[in-house]
């Protein structure tokens, strides 16, 4: 069983910069695909970012384009979510996810394993 947990959420003033870590436990970690996604209060849960196994393809919803980067370390089993330019809008629990397959997904249906979530509060 791959266990999946979040890292670096907190408080911080628009324009400013966050780093989410993600750590993965419990299973092979260098073939899966990654993912973050994010739910805003009242609003479903919705894709932020994935990346392929080996880190080549990325992937990105359009209102994060050009501010966010994933990437990831399969020698330390962690994906890393670089937020920057950071907007109130941003506000939400972000989860990281973990896929069977190899190939990243934009689906949250396509990954089989999930966190409990960092909470990024974005002030105006």
């Amino acid at each position: 069983q791959v266990q999946v947990v979040e890292s670096g959420g907190g408080l911080v003033q628009a324009g400013g910069s966050l780093r989410l870590s993600c750590a993965a436990s419990g299973g092979t970690f260098g073939g899966r695909a990654m993912g973050w996604f994010r739910q805003a209060p009242g609003k479903e849960r919705e894709f932020v970012a994935a990346i392929n196994w080996s880190g080549a393809g990325t992937y990105y919803a359009d209102s994060v384009k050009g501010r966010f980067t994933i990437s990831r370390d399969n020698a330390k089993n962690t994906v890393l979510l670089q937020m920057n330019s950071l907007k109130p809008a941003d506000t939400a629990l972000y989860y990281c996810a973990a896929s069977n397959s190899a190939v990243a997904s934009t689906t949250q249906r396509n990954y089989d394993y999930w966190g409990q979530g960092t909470q990024v509060t974005v002030s105006s």
